[in-house]
């Protein structure tokens, strides 16, 4: 910030002038290394493990700040966020993570092509570990015809 020097002796362009606004550039370089870091970081906390799930037309529940998703692949095997885990390793592989109590919900993500038995032997070593707490991850939308306990037009007698 300039000031302003005693007159005489100067010539009024040599005179300096208090400055009276605030310099920005500094501020918007800031908020611009922010925006980068944000546009960078906003991708990788999500999960990307490519699994069909299905659609469901219930009214979508409020997420948590931390979810610990539990993805059962096409191929039938597990995985905690992105991270391939065995069968024998899930509980173990679950009480490793420190955020993560008995009393918080796992969201389990099944693909759509997973047999119904498949997804209760996962509940079931859930429940047996003391995961007691879970929760079902599908798609928004629309959930087709003859689903939710809707019979199809074919049905009728």
């Amino acid at each position: 910030m300039g000031a302003s020097i005693a007159e005489g002796g100067f010539d009024d362009d040599e005179e300096f002038a208090e400055a009276h606004e605030i310099n920005v550039t500094p501020f918007i370089d800031v908020m611009l290394v922010l925006l980068i870091i944000f546009m960078v970081a906003a991708p990788l906390s999500t999960v990307d493990l490519p699994i069909d799930l299905p659609t469901s037309s219930a009214t979508p529940l409020k997420r948590p700040d931390k979810p610990t998703f539990l993805s059962i692949k096409p191929d039938l095997s597990l995985a905690i966020g992105e991270n391939t885990v065995k069968r024998d390793a899930l509980i173990v592989t679950l009480d490793g993570i420190p955020e993560l109590g008995k009393d918080h919900p796992v969201f389990i993500r099944a693909d759509r092509s997973v047999p119904y038995g498949e997804l209760i032997n996962v509940m079931e070593l859930l429940r047996q570990g003391g995961y007691t707490k879970y929760k079902l991850v599908a798609l928004e939308g629309v959930a087709p015809a003859g689903a939710a306990g809707q019979p199809d037009a074919a049905a009728k007698p």
